[in-house]
This record gives structure tokens, C-alpha cells and sequence, in this order.
């Protein structure tokens, strides 16, 4: 196996100049990103920065259990449902409840997988396909969904379309199409109505149709700019997604999996139950969030992405027969290293998710049945009930893990969620794209541009990761070894770019 490199040589690194990009846009949270330059004003260091912290693991300790998954919803306006299914299922696993009723499942497997379509269609539509559709060096007030809209009318109200089916599947299994209440630990408090079910089947041919044709969109932008697709910030790395018991593909429920660069597993099978003998987290000095590895490969070389590129990889095969058909299109090409191959794969499992809804929809089960299993009566004195839930949110594999004391409420909680495993990847495509387009004189909005479609392509969730939410213009700083500020491009929310200039060697900050 070839070794994933580090990103860190030194907490302080000395001689280094820094180049600092403050915040990124069009991502979920608030960012920012330094490069570290060498003497020679070559890149040896990426750093992205997390710089809010809200602390979701402290503050929901000392709540009643019940209450939990309706507040860590709030991790996320994007992803809400991953984190309430998550939270349920490891309430499940803590109350003794290993499997809910047939209708509790069903339910819960639809929000999610609505969860699954809307959140891709919303990164790839309304987020990344101005990036790809215009070009990196575009003009900004032409690269957002607006210029989509006026340029390719058809591929925006497709984007529309789509998230606004998979919201509506969320707000018939959920409640509402944000921060819903349908899950309860053991189950679900809802069923669907035979008009609402039939509503849904009624589009579904549709949703299908446009599925397939988000599918062949990214694969003709691949083929027109190869070179630029397998290049573009590509480095090899593990690989870590849950699985089914018979390898395929699994979004809900399944096993750990994890792969090497060159496709060898490197663990299969195991118990997500078990994570804390698998994964451990590191933290660094610079940032709010950590960085996860495989413990028996250690820090250097046991980092790992998540996330569709991982899923699509990971799997032996997809169990629906239009998204199977285009993941062996997409692995024609050979394994996939490079950035911008996330795109193609959301696209893929957008499509399987849709093929599910459209299957699910024809249970009788989400009609009628049994809502929720029962739940234990009060804890014995001194009891600690633990319970870990596992799936694979829009981003990658998200993990929940709480304990109960006998008093009910919640003694303590540890998040992992995909953005995190995905931390030092994310760090990794902006070190290979700087070095390719950073020409060691000045900043440019190229650079700037590019390092945020590098990590873009992640669809990262910074709310979700360190539990902060924000977004502005985006700054960059150039700042000498004595930290004395140099130089500064400044793009406003009007999209208007300012460059600004001092002579080395006086205070930091702008004039």
C-alpha cells in the first residue's frame, strides 16, 4: 500500500510564509484556508482552518435522551435528517431496541434516502455546477445559480426539481422539510396517507428520468475536459463507508469497510459498534476540528475519505440497476483519486436513492403497522445504557454515539461526522491544487477560485464538523515570517475584487 502523506511537518513551522484565504464561500460554515510557503515561496504546508466552535458533545449532556434527536438537528440546516436518524438509531441500540417495527423501518429508510436526493441535488445543482458548467475562471457574479438559471435554464429547474421532490419526501415522512420530529427512539410517530404515497409514485417516473440525465451531465463534462478531471487536486488515499452484509452498497444500515489506495481491504465486516476500536481522532492546534484515522495504520498513514467517491469505490456492486449500470461507467475509467470524481459519484448515488424511493414507495408497510417497538420501563440504580448509530449521511459515514444514565438523561456523547473524516483529505486537495496553481509572486483570484472548488467537491458541512454556521466574502492575506502583513486580495459580496499592497517589513494589516 502506498502511504497517504502527512500535512503537518512541524507545529510551527519556521521560515514559512503564509497565505491565508478567509472565509471559503459556497460551503456550509465558515472556513478559512492558509498555505505555508517555503523561501522559495513554494507551498509546503495547507492548513483549513475551522475557526467557530458551538459544541454540540458538551451542551446536549444533561438532556433527557428523548429530547436528543430533535436537537441535534440543529447541527445542520443541510443534512437535519442524518443527524435525527443517527441519534435515533443509537437511542435504539441504548434502550435495548436492535430492531424497530417493519413500518419504523421503512419510514426511516425513505426520509433518509429523500435526505440522500435533496442534499445532493442542492450541492451539485446550486453549489458546484456553476464551477463546472462556467469554468474555475469565470466571472464571479456570472458563477452562482443565477447564472446557472440564465445560461442553462433547463439543468437549473432540474436541480429544483429533484431537491424539491426529495424535500417532499421529507416533509411527509419527517413532519417538516427541516428539522422534523417523524423519528422517535424505537421508531416512528407517523405513517404515510395512500394520497400522500401515491402523490409521491405519481412523480416518480419523472425524478427518475431527471436522475439519470444529472448522471450524464457530469460524465459529458468529464469527457470533455479529462485531463482536468483526473488531474485536478488527485492524490491517493484510503478509503472508509459502510457496506451491506453482501458488499453492496449501503446507506442505512451495514458494516465498516475500508480500502487502500489500490483497492486491498484494509478492514471489512466489522461492527459499527465497535468504532472506538477502529477510529481514534487527533487534534491540532489550529483548528476546531479533529482529525480521525484507522488506529491500526496510525496517523500518518490511516487517514481515509468518506462520501460518495468512498461509497461508490467501496461497494462490490449497487443493488438498483440503473445506478449499478452507471457505477461500472464510472469505474471504467480505473480507480478514481481525483477530486472532482465526487461530482460524477453524487450523481450516481442520487440516482440509487431515487430508484429506492421509487421501490419503497409500493410497501404497504408505510401505510399502516406498528409505529414503534416498546420502550423499558425506568433503569435499574447505576445502570449506563451506550448505543451507537451509523449511516451514511449525504457527506459520508456519520456516527452517533451516547450514553444514558439510569436518571434518563444523556452522561455523555461523542459526534463523528463526515466533514470530519474527510478533514485531512480536504487539507490534502488544497496542498495539490496550490502547488499546481500557486505561482510563488502573487495571488491571484485564480488560486482562490480553485482551492475553493477543491474543497467544494466535498460538499464539506463545516456547521455539522465543528457545530458553527457563517459565511462572507472571502479574504486573502499574505503574511511575511515575522508575520508583518504584505499583501491582501479582498473579493465583497458584490463580487467586486480589491487587491491591496504594503511594503514588507511594516505593521500587519491593510491600510
Amino acid at each position: 500500500m502506498t502511504e497517504p502523506r502527512s500535512l503537518e511537518t512541524a507545529a510551527r513551522p519556521e521560515g514559512l510564509r503564509r497565505v491565508a484565504i478567509d472565509p471559503v464561500s459556497r460551503v456550509e460554515g465558515h472556513g478559512k484556508v492558509t498555505l505555508l510557503l517555503d523561501q522559495d515561496r513554494r507551498v509546503q504546508q495547507a492548513r483549513l482552518h475551522i475557526v467557530e466552535f458551538r459544541g454540540f458533545e458538551s451542551f446536549i449532556v444533561g438532556r433527557p435522551y428523548w429530547e436528543v434527536p430533535v436537537m441535534v438537528q440543529r447541527l445542520c440546516g443541510i443534512c437535519p435528517v442524518s443527524h435525527h436518524l443517527a441519534a435515533c438509531k443509537a437511542l435504539d441500540q441504548a434502550l435495548g431496541v436492535p430492531r424497530v417495527p417493519r413500518t419504523a423501518q421503512a419510514m426511516r429508510e425513505l426520509m433518509h434516502h429523500g435526505q440522500i436526493m435533496q442534499s445532493h441535488a442542492l450541492h451539485f445543482f446550486h453549489l458546484s455546477s456553476p464551477d463546472l458548467l462556467f469554468g474555475f475562471d469565470s466571472e464571479d457574479g456570472r458563477r452562482d445559480i443565477v447564472g446557472v438559471a440564465a445560461a442553462h435554464p433547463e439543468i437549473a429547474r432540474q436541480g429544483v426539481a429533484l431537491r424539491k421532490y426529495g424535500q417532499e419526501v421529507i416533509r411527509l415522512t419527517a413532519g417538516k422539510r427541516v428539522h422534523g420530529t417523524g423519528a422517535v427512539p424505537g421508531g416512528v410517530n407517523r405513517h404515510l396517507t395512500r394520497a400522500e404515497r401515491d402523490g409521491l409514485l405519481a412523480d416518480a417516473p419523472a425524478m427518475l428520468a431527471a436522475c439519470e440525465r444529472a448522471v450524464d451531465l457530469v460524465a459529458r463534462l468529464h469527457a470533455q475536459n479529462p485531463a482536468l478531471y483526473e488531474r485536478f487536486g488527485s492524490f491517493r488515499s484510503n478509503w472508509l463507508s459502510l457496506v451491506g452484509a453482501d458488499g453492496g452498497l449501503a446507506l442505512y444500515d451495514g458494516v465498516l469497510r475500508a480500502r487502500d489506495a489500490d483497492g486491498a481491504n484494509l478492514l471489512d465486516g466489522a461492527d459499527p459498534q465497535r468504532y472506538l476500536d477502529l477510529i481514534e481522532e487527533q487534534t491540532r492546534p489550529w483548528t476546531y476540528m479533529k482529525f480521525p484515522h484507522l488506529k491500526a495504520l496510525g496517523a500518518q498513514a490511516g487517514w481515509y475519505r468518506v462520501g460518495p467517491l468512498a461509497r461508490v469505490q467501496n461497494c462490490d456492486f449497487i443493488s438498483t440497476p440503473r445506478a449499478e449500470a452507471q457505477r461500472r461507467r464510472f469505474l471504467a475509467h480505473g480507480p478514481a483519486h481525483a477530486t472532482l470524481a465526487y461530482h460524477w459519484a453524487r450523481m450516481i448515488e442520487m440516482l440509487h436513492a431515487m430508484e429506492l424511493i421509487a421501490e419503497q414507495l409500493h410497501d404497504e408497510a408505510l401505510l399502516g403497522g406498528v409505529l414503534a417497538a416498546p420502550l423499558p420501563g425506568p433503569a435499574a440504580p447505576g445502570t449506563l445504557r451506550e448505543g451507537v448509530g451509523v449511516l451514511e449521511a449525504p457527506r459520508g459515514t456519520l456516527i452517533h454515539h451516547y450514553q444514558v444514565g439510569d436518571d434518563d438523561l444523556i452522561s455523555w456523547c461523542n459526534l463523528i461526522v463526515s466533514t470530519t473524516h474527510n478533514n485531512q483529505a480536504m487539507n490534502e486537495s488544497v496542498r495539490s491544487v496550490a502547488r499546481e496553481y500557486f505561482d510563488g509572486r502573487e495571488i491571484t483570484p485564480a488560486l482562490l477560485s480553485r482551492i475553493e472548488v477543491a474543497i467544494r467537491a466535498y460538499d464539506p458541512c463545516l456547521s455539522c464538523a465543528t457545530h458553527a454556521l457563517g459565511q462572507m466574502p472571502l479574504e486573502v492575506n499574505l503574511v511575511d515570517a515575522d508575520g508583518a502583513w504584505c499583501e491582501g486580495l479582498l473579493r465583497h459580496g458584490d463580487g467586486r475584487l480589491e487587491h491591496q499592497s504594503r511594503a514588507p517589513g511594516t505593521a500587519p494589516g491593510p491600510a
